[in-house]
């Protein structure tokens, strides 16, 4: 890696606080706050959101480009790279095999399917789903995406974004209407918002197929932004299912957080 004729560079320099290479780190660091921002930025927009010096980002940009985990698009901007989408594939599937165990439990508590979700750049991924035992159940294909104005898990997982970067992401999706009972105003979907992050759980009513209704919980201290979820009729997923609902859902999300911190699931 380029690095500059001092051997203390900071670029090269081991992270003392965690006994890692700091190099690494804030190459790390540098994708995950381009995935935040859709995916393409420039080099002053990561130098003010990191805070490290525009010298320093250019070098760890440069050797991603050469790598191809980063691209430098024709107006000099810098875009995630095609190399990445293997790992998150692979990861994807990892993550989604780890949490079958605990949707297996979901289903065996609620008698609903049971769902994992992530959100991968402005999109929402369905990664695990175990079916529930129903003659009449809901099914979402695996690797399935949505725009997540339209999800309990898209909900669940944007409540704790800030305002403006929902607004942002809002903008570059739109809002089209899955169902009559789609929100597709900017204002009210802030308002739902607000309401997800103040009870802890989301549900979508109808909005994105009519006839379901869904419940999702984030999993908290995720490595990825993950929700959970159960779905089913709305003649079984009612009001008052959604009182017992809400404690199971987030029992087991709090169980698989650990699980993935621990890298020891069940």
């Amino acid at each position: 890696m380029p690095s500059s004729s001092a051997s203390t560079s900071d670029a090269a320099k081991p992270a003392a606080a965690s006994g890692g290479v700091q190099s690494l780190e804030r190459a790390f660091d540098l994708l995950e706050r381009m995935a935040d921002a859709g995916g393409e930025v420039g080099l002053s927009e990561l130098s003010a959101s990191s805070g490290l010096p525009l010298p320093t980002i250019h070098r760890l940009m440069r050797t991603l480009v050469a790598c191809g985990y980063v691209r430098q698009q024709p107006n000099r901007r810098y875009a995630l790279g095609p190399r990445l989408i293997r790992l998150g594939e692979s990861a994807s599937r990892l993550l989604g095999t780890w949490a079958r165990p605990y949707l297996a439990r979901l289903v065996e508590e609620t008698g609903e399917t049971a769902n994992m979700a992530l959100l991968d750049g402005d999109e929402i991924v369905y990664v695990a789903q175990v079916p529930s035992r129903h003659a009449v159940r809901m099914f979402t294909e695996v690797g399935r995406r949505v725009l997540p104005h339209t999800t309990g898990v898209g909900k669940a997982l944007l409540a704790g974004h800030a305002p403006e970067e929902v607004r942002a992401l809002l903008g570059r999706t739109g809002m089209p209407a899955a169902t009559e009972k789609t929100i597709t105003e900017p204002d009210a979907f802030l308002a739902a918002l607000e309401e997800v992050a103040g009870q802890g759980f989301a549900v979508d009513d109808n909005e994105q197929e009519i006839g379901v209704r869904c419940i999702a919980v984030p999993v908290p201290d995720s490595p990825t932004a993950a929700a959970i979820s159960i779905s089913g009729p709305t003649g079984r997923v009612t009001e008052a299912a959604t009182d017992k609902i809400v404690p199971v859902l987030q029992e087991v999300a709090r169980e698989l957080s650990v699980a993935l911190a621990n890298q020891n699931p069940a």
